[in-house]
C-alpha cells in the first residue's frame, strides 16, 4: 500500500516530464521524418551527386551511438560557434539520427513500388522529383507504415538519453525523485508504467495495421 501510496504522490511529477518526453519525441519525429524523406529519396536516386553523400550519411549515424551524436550537438557544436541550448540540442540529436533510419525505411518502400510506376510518370513528362511527390512517395508510406510507428516508438524510448543534457524530461524526473527520496523503486517503476501507457496504444495501432495490410494482399 505505502508503495501506491508514494507513487500517487509524485505521478503529478513524472506526467510533468513525460509531457517533456512527448515533446521532445513529436518534434524529433516531425524534423527526422522530413530529413529521412529526403534521405530516402536521395538513396534511390541514380545520380551519385544526391545518393553518396546520403549513403555517407546512413552509415555513419547509423553506425555511431546516439549518447555519442547527442555529446556532439551539445559540446562539440559549440566549438565552431553553434551554441545550442540543451531542448534543441537534444532535439537535433534526435532528429538526425532518426532521419538515417527513416531514410532507409522511406527507401524500402519506394524500391518496394515497381519501376513501370516511375517509367509511366517519366512518359507523361514529370522528372525524378515530381514523380516521387505525386506518384511513388504516398504508395511508399502506405506500405511502410509499420515500421515508421516502431522507429516513433523506438524514438520515444531514447529521447531518455537526453537526460545527460540536463533536460528534465521522464528518466531525468524520475532520478531527481530517487535523489530526493532514496526510493528507487517508486520513480523507476512509475517511469516505466508511463512508458509502457505510451508505447503500447502505438503498438497496438500498428499490428492493426500491419494485419490490415496483410489481409488485403
Amino acid at each position: 500500500m505505502e508503495f501506491f501510496s508514494n507513487l500517487i504522490q509524485i505521478m503529478p511529477q513524472l506526467l510533468k516530464g513525460a509531457l517533456v518526453t512527448i515533446k521532445i519525441t513529436i518534434a524529433s519525429i516531425f524534423f527526422g521524418t522530413i530529413g529521412g524523406t529526403i534521405i530516402g529519396v536521395a538513396r534511390t536516386s541514380s545520380n551519385p551527386m544526391l545518393k553518396i553523400p546520403a549513403t555517407i550519411y546512413v552509415d555513419v549515424i547509423r553506425g555511431t551511438p546516439l549518447l555519442l551524436q547527442i555529446y556532439v550537438v551539445y559540446y562539440g557544436l559549440p566549438s565552431i560557434g553553434i551554441n545550442l541550448p540543451a531542448m534543441a540540442a537534444g532535439i537535433t540529436a534526435l532528429s538526425i539520427n532518426s532521419a538515417a533510419y527513416v531514410g532507409e525505411i522511406i527507401r524500402a518502400g519506394i524500391q518496394s513500388i515497381h519501376k513501370g510506376q516511375l517509367e509511366a510518370a517519366y512518359a507523361h513528362g514529370m522528372n525524378y522529383f515530381q514523380a516521387m511527390r505525386y506518384i511513388i512517395l504516398p504508395q511508399a508510406f502506405k506500405i511502410v507504415l509499420p515500421a515508421l510507428a516502431n522507429e516513433f516508438i523506438a524514438l520515444l524510448k531514447d529521447s531518455s538519453l537526453v537526460s545527460i543534457i540536463a533536460i528534465t524530461e521522464l528518466i531525468r524526473t524520475a532520478k531527481e525523485i530517487y535523489v530526493q527520496t532514496f526510493d528507487p523503486w517508486t520513480p523507476y517503476i512509475g517511469a516505466g508504467l508511463i512508458y509502457l501507457a505510451m508505447t503500447l496504444p502505438i503498438s497496438k495501432i500498428t499490428e492493426k495495421i500491419r494485419g490490415k495490410m496483410v489481409g488485403n494482399l
